[in-house]
């Protein structure tokens, strides 16, 4: 009896501890209120991660706002990075192409060699005969292509290229296509500092380049007409080499420039590029000055007042890189120009609906007869 009593106090005292659902809730309510008082733990858990994002986007602002100050100063303090981002030299475009072989890029009626404008200084040339005489040019060696130039009553055009690429960039071997087929003999090549040109460039040292070319040409061909065709940054090289050979009295036949704009500062001012900074105070002083720091003008506006020969301007009014109202304002220039009385001043307008753009105005199926009419000359039969 004793020990049936001690077992239902033993069993009693057992049940005595267990829990019904109810208690066991009201449990973990009291545990979760003991360890989040108030019931604010979720609540903390979020603003801590609203918090954190709002610390991590301000550090990014704080560093997007050092680099947007740090630029300009640096620029500044090192304005020989402005002359690389004017010339843009060391953007190679197309990448992996070998210049000395132009007939990988469909051009297997042109020659490539070298030239020395000055002692240590070799550039790279390329000489694309017309159209009509690439089967007499297949595997010819530098000999005929050289007297290539007496054997014909073909004109030629001396191509003066932009910045960045070189001369084997994609939309500048399908202009020289263009004018191969039209009859033109071609010669293009990179300034020093560009592709396999040797050198350090400079708006000097492009201008000393393109005057050796010409001349070297001229030695060739006699009295044959000889055009000068810039684009872009290349129509600063030409008016600048126009004006040269106006000066000692010895123009070319006729200048064609192609997206020119007036001088090398309003141009940059109105690059896509500057846009972020455009109206930042002192822009001038940072960038502008930075750039005349390093001898470059590419005076265009001031060098038509000088030139003496027909002058032909081509620009879309698409163009983003050289905004359209810089090459008309130019041509306006050019055409109040007394050095330029007496000579035909002809500007040439593409609609933004045929979509050339900055560098694709060769696609043009007008280019022939504009050509045609502004030299005032039949193209060479073919």
């Amino acid at each position: 009896m004793r020990k049936r009593k001690a077992n239902e106090d033993h069993d009693s005292s057992f049940t005595g501890t267990l829990l019904d659902g109810s208690d066991l809730k009201q449990c973990h309510k009291k545990t979760d209120a003991a360890s989040d008082p108030g019931g604010s733990g979720t609540a903390m858990g979020r603003r801590w991660r609203r918090g954190g994002l709002m610390w991590r986007l301000r550090r990014i602002l704080i560093w997007v706002l050092g680099i947007y100050i740090a630029i300009p100063v640096i620029i500044k303090l090192c304005p020989a990075i402005q002359a690389k981002l004017v010339f843009l030299n060391f953007v190679r475009v197309p990448y992996f192409i070998d210049l000395k072989r132009p007939q990988d890029q469909g051009l297997n009626h042109t020659h490539n060699f070298y030239l020395q404008p000055e002692e240590g200084i070799n550039i790279g040339v390329w000489h694309t005969v017309p159209t009509v005489m690439w089967r007499e040019a297949q595997a010819k060696d530098p000999e005929w292509y050289d007297k290539s130039f007496q054997q014909s009553n073909h004109p030629v055009i001396l191509y003066l290229h932009g910045n960045a690429g070189t001369r084997g960039g994609d939309h500048r071997v399908q202009l020289y296509k263009v004018l191969s087929s039209l009859g033109y003999h071609v010669v293009t090549f990179d300034y020093r500092g560009w592709g396999d040109s040797e050198g350090s460039p400079s708006e000097k040292g492009m201008t000393s380049d393109a005057l050796f070319l010409y001349q070297w040409i001229k030695q060739r061909i006699g009295q044959k007409p000889l055009h000068i065709w810039g684009h872009s940054l290349g129509t600063g090289v030409a008016s600048n080499l126009v004006r040269r050979l106006c000066d000692r009295g010895t123009p070319p036949d006729s200048l064609i420039l192609e997206s020119p704009f007036t001088n090398i500062r309003e141009e940059a001012k109105s690059h896509p590029f500057s846009m972020v900074y455009r109206y930042l105070p002192g822009f001038d002083w940072f960038f502008l000055d930075s750039i005349s720091a390093n001898d470059i003008r590419f005076a265009s506006d001031e060098n038509v007042k000088h030139i003496s020969c027909p002058v032909l301007i081509l620009h879309a009014e698409d163009d983003t890189v050289v905004p359209f109202q810089l090459g008309k304002k130019l041509y306006d220039l050019a055409a109040q120009s007394k050095s330029l009385n007496g000579h035909k001043v002809q500007f040439i307008p593409f609609s933004s609906s045929l979509g050339y753009r900055h560098k694709f105005i060769y696609k043009s199926p007008q280019l022939p007869n504009i050509l045609s009419d502004f030299l005032s000359a039949t193209l060479p039969h073919m």
